[in-house]
């Protein structure tokens, strides 16, 4: 009988520590991938890059822009979605780029106009 309830014990033990591995391997687990998964987000928002400049030129016919961005020129090729004919030379413009392609373009908003003072 005593034989028999050590095993028991043991059996019990045993499983105890399994179940402990189990739960301490899922947390590892969800911590890698939790990093995993940050890191890809942080690759892909880095080759992703919103910009403000001046349109320099455009070329419909071969789909690439030349703007001008903290006075260097840097020319892009527009994604098939974009429309160039809706930004012109001379044109302050926000844009969204990926890698040496223009994803969206839009005229930048103009600045906020400062009020008068009010008082006496």
């Amino acid at each position: 009988m005593q034989k028999f309830a050590n095993y028991g014990i043991y059996s019990a033990h045993k499983l105890h520590k399994f179940s402990l591995e189990g739960v301490l391997g899922m947390k590892k687990l969800t911590v890698v991938l939790v990093v995993v998964l940050s890191l890809c987000l942080a690759v892909s928002m880095a080759f992703a890059a919103d910009m403000k400049g001046t349109v320099k030129s455009v070329d419909a016919k071969a789909g690439s822009v030349v703007v001008t961005v903290d006075g260097k020129d840097h020319t892009f090729k527009a994604d098939k979605a974009v429309d160039l004919g809706m930004v012109k030379a001379g044109e302050a413009v926000e844009l969204s780029v990926e890698k040496d392609t223009v994803k969206s373009i839009k005229a930048a908003a103009a600045p906020a106009k400062k009020k008068a003072p009010v008082g006496c």
